[in-house]
């Protein structure tokens, strides 16, 4: 990478063309594309103010897999040569029968700008966390488990299952077996 950015500021030096002054100063979010990630693992962006890639801190966790995703940038007390990454520009979820993806999508992953893969999202505001996801959320630790389907079926599985309530311990249902 170290090379790619050495090629770009040899080419911008022997090109005729001037290049742009850059601002002296940037307030707001601009977008900008992870162009690799640098020999100490910190990210590598570009944006229109800076004509080689930038490195960058970042808030999230970035790694070669997110190059070329478009990404929120600030910049630290507005400098243009302290980038930091805010965050993965967010692909909204299309409807079921435009999203078509071929294989289940990695929920560690975003998802670049204009493709269609359909991901989980979990929602937190400090008094809720809220799991969504397309065909089911399994919850598993050992050799237990909690399923929820999109059919609407919760499925606990476990070697031993404990329900305890200081109040009324309620099963209700169209019918309810035991054993």
């Amino acid at each position: 990478m170290e090379r790619e950015m050495r090629g770009a500021l040899i080419e911008l030096v022997l090109s005729d063309e001037a290049p742009p002054d850059p601002p002296t100063r940037i307030d707001g979010v601009v977008v900008g594309t992870i162009a690799g990630i640098g020999e100490d693992g910190s990210p590598l962006v570009s944006y229109d103010a800076a004509p080689t890639p930038q490195r960058a801190r970042s808030v999230v966790p970035i790694d070669e897999g997110h190059r070329e995703f478009d990404v929120a940038l600030m910049f630290e007390g507005g400098d243009p040569t302290r980038p930091i990454v805010m965050g993965l520009m967010y692909v909204p979820k299309r409807r079921e029968a435009e999203a078509t993806p071929t294989t289940p999508p990695d929920p560690t992953v975003a998802t670049p700008v204009g493709t269609t893969a359909v991901h989980p999202t979990a929602e937190r505001d400090g008094e809720r966390l809220v799991l969504t996801a397309e065909r089911e959320i399994v919850l598993r630790c050992g050799h237990s488990s909690i399923t929820l389907t999109r059919a609407g079926k919760i499925l606990i599985k476990g070697a031993y299952l404990s329900s305890r309530s200081s109040g009324v311990n309620r099963i209700q249902g169209g019918s309810v077996q035991i054993n």
